[in-house]
Formats: C-alpha cells, sequence, structure tokens
C-alpha cells in the first residue's frame, strides 16, 4: 500500500463517523465526477435540452429498425 493511502486510512479512523459518511458521499461524488468525464458523450445527458435529444434520436432509430440484442448491447458497455 502507498504512504498517500496509508495516510487516507490513518486519517479516516480518526474521524468522527458522521465526518466519515460524509468523506464517502465526497469520494463518491468524485468518482463519479471521474467517470463521467471519462465516459464517451453520447453517454453523459449534460441537461433538458440534451436528454430530449437523445431520446428523439434513439425514438428515431428504433422506429428505423436500428436495434441491438441485449448481448450486443452488454458487449459495447463492456469495451467501454
Amino acid at each position: 500500500m502507498s504512504i498517500e493511502k496509508q495516510k487516507l486510512i490513518e486519517s479516516i479512523e480518526g474521524l468522527p463517523e458522521e465526518l466519515v459518511i460524509q468523506l464517502l458521499d465526497y469520494m463518491e461524488y468524485i468518482k463519479f465526477n471521474y467517470i463521467a468525464k471519462e465516459a464517451p458523450d453520447n453517454l453523459i445527458i449534460k441537461d433538458k435540452k440534451d436528454l430530449i435529444n437523445k431520446l428523439e434520436k434513439g425514438i428515431e432509430s428504433t422506429e428505423n429498425g436500428e436495434v441491438y440484442s441485449l448481448e450486443d448491447v452488454y458487449e459495447e458497455v463492456k469495451k467501454i
């Protein structure tokens, strides 16, 4: 284990339970933001207008017969 991780663990062990819970929430927030930055643009919904555009595009693709099996979708997600 790195020195930084060991220091982090020691710091966490000294905190009151309420701060540990807040710290865990913050860590989840940081991880989500990192994942969101690394994810392909078409997987991230930026705002309401972006959501509507993506839904409309999805409906249009479905109407055009551009559909995939669940297995195909899982394979694509694994690649990402």
